[in-house]
């Protein structure tokens, strides 16, 4: 180990010194793997239930004309009443992945500098390859894609601001899925499909390390991980890429423009 700024004379004369090689850290850097594995189950969760109930977009229209997504999206604003108000529960639901949001940031950032301070000018080399480690080495720059691909989603499909389209209704989950995806904004459909690439890279890697991390399975769940890190991610970026693509293509039922 490289000792900067070491103690020469101590040194020349046989003598230890006290001093810690770097200061202690006021939070433990197991406790951010910790945040970081547990906040990033919390939104493969998340993007899990949310793939599975964006996929009624396919169900066909009711017979009074109304749409299974829309009744889905009115499903999220009620519920908890009357105990919380309208749309009560779903600002808690929010509140709680922003709050979980600012932790994961900040652990990536808060571990990508200790790494960097521990290894010095000493770079990681000859890995051993394959998807891992190219999802090891894309999880900073899939992070800040996601991030930003957060921020467009919402102005898009949640607050109808900047990006969306000018069809856009509050409420009205479908409709505003197939004006934001229309044929005449490409480029849309383009910004989910390549996030959603980077959402394939970073749910592989950050389920594998938050299940090592938090120490689930050990070498018995082999099996197990494969379906945790792999299957289920590549099912939940199908699900989120067919359907921008569906309504790009104009094989969403019933949809014609």
């Amino acid at each position: 180990m490289t000792v900067q700024n070491a103690d020469r004379e101590a040194i020349r004369h046989g003598k230890i010194t006290e001093k810690p090689l770097r200061e202690r850290p006021s939070y433990p850097t197991w406790a951010i793997k910790l945040t970081m594995a547990i906040t990033g189950l919390i939104f493969g969760l998340f993007v899990l239930g949310h793939m599975v109930g964006n996929l009624k977009i396919f169900m066909p229209l009711n017979i009074d004309g109304s749409a299974p997504i829309d009744d889905y999206g009115e499903f999220l604003r009620t519920i908890g009443e009357p105990l919380f108000p309208r749309s009560g529960f779903l600002w808690i639901v929010r509140i709680v992945l922003l709050a979980c949001l600012v932790l994961h940031v900040w652990g990536a950032f808060a571990l990508r500098a200790r790494s960097s301070k521990s290894r010095g000018r000493f770079q990681r080399t000859n890995l051993m390859g394959g998807w891992q480690s190219t999802a090891t080495r894309a999880m900073l720059v899939t992070g800040v894609i996601l991030l930003l691909f957060i921020i467009f989603h919402l102005l898009d499909l949640t607050f109808g601001q900047a990006v969306a389209s000018d069809e856009f209704v509050h409420g009205a989950v479908r409709n505003n899925m197939l004006a934001t995806f229309a044929p005449g904004r490409w480029w849309v459909t383009l910004v989910y499909v390549i996030a959603n690439l980077a959402l394939l890279l970073h749910l592989t890697h950050g389920i594998y390390l938050a299940v090592s991390d938090l120490g689930w399975l050990g070498k018995r769940g082999a099996g197990l991980m494969i379906v945790l890190a792999y299957i289920l991610p590549f099912i939940v970026v199908a699900g989120n890429v067919v359907m921008p693509l569906a309504i790009a293509f104009g094989w969403v039922p019933g949809f014609s423009r």
